[in-house]
Order: structure tokens, then sequence, then C-alpha cells
């Protein structure tokens, strides 16, 4: 954290930033970190405006997979996943119990026993659909709906009727959700974007880009974005 918190320190004392705050998140749908993440900034940009801060923010979210060698059509419990992952059983409980409860301190619900892991790809794919045809803020809502259906649902985020839910539920009519679901369209764009995660030496997520140019990795803090977010905001206006 002392690095990640170093790194963030010299990116404050950089003299100038256009007016406009691009922010790029780089993150999949099955992190729990990334669920984190991306509330934590949303309450930051919350804490500001209700501060009376002007904060003009344009995010979007990027591709990236934790594990693109899952296999597609075939869900296991998290539980499994995990235990595989880090040396068994008791080690993968003490890590989902920990993200839990540092999810519920940030308004989140996870329920890890009943939460499927499953191929991304799928989710990306809509969620790139969703920032072409319907804009970002759209794309932000379908994100945060995706999540919840991993993280608290239980649902199987590689369903094509859990995406067209999910799709539903944020303005995008679920025939136009399943009609694309069920083509190959925009593979092509994740696929570009995973790649350029991989160019860019980003093997963690979250990963947040701001304007192109500074990188803040992981789960910050709320306050720490605050901070970042003003700064920023500061010396793009002087």
């Amino acid at each position: 954290m002392a690095q990640k918190v170093a790194e963030i320190a010299e990116l404050l004392v950089i003299p100038s930033i256009v007016a406009s705050m691009r922010v790029e998140i780089f993150s999949d749908v099955v992190c729990p970190w990334c669920y984190i993440g991306k509330r934590r900034l949303d309450t930051a940009v919350a804490n500001l405006r209700a501060r009376g801060v002007e904060v003009d923010l344009d995010i979007s979210y990027k591709p990236y997979q934790l594990d693109p060698t899952a296999p597609i059509g075939q869900s296991t419990p998290v539980a499994e996943a995990y235990a595989k992952k880090f040396g068994g059983e008791e080690k993968a409980q003490q890590i989902l119990a920990h993200v839990t409860n540092i999810a519920s301190q940030d308004g989140i619900v996870f329920n890890m026993d009943i939460a499927l892991r499953a191929n991304t790809l799928m989710a990306h794919r809509l969620l790139v659909m969703a920032q072409r045809d319907f804009g970002n803020e759209v794309q932000g809502h379908l994100k945060e709906r995706i999540m919840q259906s991993y993280f608290t649902d239980g649902d199987d985020i590689a369903s094509v009727d859990v995406l067209a839910m999910c799709a539903s539920e944020v303005g995008i009519a679920s025939d136009i959700a399943m009609q694309f679901l069920l083509s190959n369209e925009c593979v092509g764009d994740v696929q570009e974007s995973l790649q350029m995660a991989a160019q860019n030496d980003i093997t963690a997520v979250p990963t947040f880009i701001f304007n192109d140019q500074w990188s803040v990795p992981g789960a910050q803090d709320v306050e720490m974005f605050e901070r970042v977010i003003e700064r920023l905001s500061d010396r793009s206006t002087s």
C-alpha cells in the first residue's frame, strides 16, 4: 500500500490537466476489489459534489479478465474456484470472509457462498455495447447491476438470460440485449482492450487511468479518491 500511495502522491504534483477529467477503469465484473473500488470512487464523487466542489468526470469501464481461461458456458461455485487458486478451502474462506467484511463497510452485500464463477467475456461484450450505443452513464449502471447480480444475487453472469435481465433494468431493451449477446459482435473490441491493458503493464485490477496519463492502482480509500479528483480538478482550472 505504501508504494501505491507514493505513486499517487507523485501524481498530485503534476502541473497541468485538461478541464474535463476522463477516467477509464480497467476491471473485471467478478473482481471483488473492482466492485469496492467502483463504490468508493462513486462515493468520493458524491461527497465532493455535496460539498459544492464542481466535478466534471467522464467515467468509462474497460475490460479485464482475471481468468480468461474459465470455461465458457460452465459456471462453478466461487468457493471452489478460490480453493483451487489459493491453496485450499480454509485459505479460500479466509479471503472471502475478508473481502465480504470490507465490502459491507462500503455498503455492498457479498453473498460469496452462492456466487458462481464464470467466464466474463460475454459480460464485457455487453458493457462495450452499452457504452457504444447508450453512453457512459448507462454503461456505469450496467456495470453496477452485473456486479450485484454476481456478488449479491448469486446469478450466473455468463448466462444470456441473466445479462439480458440486467440490461433491461438499466434501460436497454432485453430483446436488443439478447440479440446482441447471441451474436459475436464486439468480441474484437474486448480483445483490443485486453491487449491495451497488457501493453500498458496493467496486471492487476482495478486500475484507474485519469486523462490517459495518470494511473491510480487499487481500490483506494474514499478520502484518497477525493484528494486525487479535487487536486486534479483544481489544477485543470488554474
